[in-house]
């Protein structure tokens, strides 16, 4: 349960640094860099697959075997 809560956290908190972004993508100059704050979500991501990979290889989350079938 904790480790699915991590994975919601961490998804929420890329959404932020898009939208965060995003007023800098429209206007020309920016204090902060627009590359921080896409550079910031790429390290999330890159640390959420790797969360999920080894989630998936220690057995804490499991995949759907067959997901079309009820």
């Amino acid at each position: 349960m904790l480790i699915k809560l991590l994975f919601i956290v961490l998804l929420l908190l890329m959404i932020i640094y898009l939208f965060r972004a995003l007023p800098l993508m429209l206007k020309a100059q920016s204090s902060p860099p627009l590359s921080h704050y896409l550079g910031r979500r790429l390290l999330i991501a890159i640390i959420l697959f790797g969360l999920l990979v080894i989630a998936l290889m220690t057995g804490v989350i499991q995949p759907n075997p067959n997901p079309y079938t009820l």
